[in-house]
Order: C-alpha cells, then sequence, then structure tokens
C-alpha cells in the first residue's frame, strides 16, 4: 500500500467512526505511520483518533500529535475539575475505591492502587471522558500477588494467544520472570493484533510490567 492510499484508508476510518470530529483532523502517511494533526475539543476525541487509524490495515504505529482545545463550557478550576473525575471514577464498578485523583491546569494525575491493569486502564479511560481534561498521568500502581512460577504463566500466556482469533502465536515469544515482568517479542501483522497480544498477557495473573518489544509487519 502506498503512502497516499494509506492515508486515504485512515481518513475514511476517522470519517467512519461516530466518535471523531474527521473534518478537523489532518492525516499523513509514511512507510506505515500515519500522524495526526489537528484541534479537537476533548481529550476523548484525541483518543477515538488514535483507536480509529490504529484499526486500518497497513497501519504499523499511530504518532498522535492532535491538540485539545478545551471549549469555555467544558473549563473547570481544579477542585472542580478533581471533582467531576472522582465522581466518574466513583459510578464505574470497574474503578476501585483506592484510586485517587488530582487536577491541575487540566492535567489529571491519577493515584492509588489496583489489582489488574484493566482497572487501571478503565480509570483512564473514563477520566479521558470527563471534560475538562487535558492530559492524564496514570501513576496508579498494581498490587497483585507473585502467581507463582513464571514458566507456568509463560505456558498459560501462549496458550492464550493461540486461542485468539486474531494473532498468529507462532510469530510471538514470551519469556517471563519473577516480580510479575514479562517480556514480549516477535511480529504480527496490525496494530490491532498487537493490542490483542498485548491484552492477554495483561490478563495473566501476576504480571505488573511489559516489556513489549512486537514489531508489526503489514508485507506477505
Amino acid at each position: 500500500m502506498t503512502n497516499g492510499e494509506l492515508r486515504r484508508q485512515v481518513a475514511a476510518e476517522l470519517s467512519w467512526d461516530p466518535q471523531v470530529d474527521s473534518e478537523v483532523i489532518e492525516v499523513s502517511a509514511d512507510s506505515g505511520t500515519v500522524t495526526l494533526r489537528g484541534t479537537v475539543d476533548s481529550l476523548r476525541q484525541k483518543r477515538a483518533g488514535s483507536k480509529a487509524a490504529g484499526r486500518v490495515r497497513g497501519v504499523v504505529q499511530v504518532a498522535n500529535e492532535l491538540r485539545g482545545r478545551i471549549p469555555a463550557r467544558d473549563q473547570r478550576d481544579d477542585d472542580d475539575l478533581r471533582g467531576d473525575v472522582l465522581e466518574a471514577l466513583m459510578l464505574d464498578g470497574s474503578v476501585p475505591m483506592t484510586v485517587d485523583a488530582q487536577a491541575r491546569d487540566g492535567l489529571v494525575t491519577l493515584t492509588g492502587t489496583a489489582q489488574w491493569h484493566y482497572q487501571r486502564e478503565k480509570a483512564e479511560s473514563r477520566t479521558a471522558e470527563v471534560p475538562g481534561v487535558t492530559r492524564i498521568d496514570n501513576a496508579i500502581t498494581l498490587t497483585q500477588a507473585d502467581a507463582g512460577d513464571a514458566g507456568d504463566a509463560g505456558a498459560a500466556i501462549t496458550a492464550a494467544f493461540r486461542r485468539d482469533a486474531v494473532l498468529a502465536a507462532d510469530g510471538l515469544s514470551v519469556e517471563t520472570f519473577s516480580g510479575g515482568l514479562v517480556i514480549l517479542s516477535g511480529t504480527v501483522r496490525s496494530w490491532v493484533a498487537h493490542d490483542h497480544a498485548v491484552a492477554a498477557v495483561w490478563s495473566a495473573p501476576g504480571v505488573l510490567q511489559i516489556g513489549d518489544r512486537i514489531s508489526v509487519e503489514t508485507t506477505p
């Protein structure tokens, strides 16, 4: 796929996604790397643009250079913004009560603890939906207990890869270490497959950190 073709495909996907204001986003492509530029009205819009671009066949990396401009109606002082974020987190049953937040000039810092990575991700995604948030620093710490034998964990992760309809498990390798570190390497055919592999690793008990060395190769 040429750069021009990839750019058109990404622009079409942005236009197709009702969560994205594609009219304000400029797309460029270079050897599989797609760059998004423009000004959007919310952090949610910026994140939705990245997800949409990453779904397109041929994309190996997304450089999100979108800028956020918060409308006057959504601007909050620090205390009010923190209150809005905490309310949003409290209303989501996936976010543990051990998560806290601080706000300063649109930047929200998430702190506290969670047992699972999906809880940490959910806290971040819920925060991104709050009007007035321009940036997020996710400093939530994972506190899972050790899953036991690292070799058993590696075998379980590989089995999860083989169950996944998107992944070609033979192209991936997993190294597990005591202390919750997993090194993930190999090649996949799309950014969506990359995200599937990383998500599968985070679902393994005891994983506290991932070394992501996966490369995306879209050529046959």
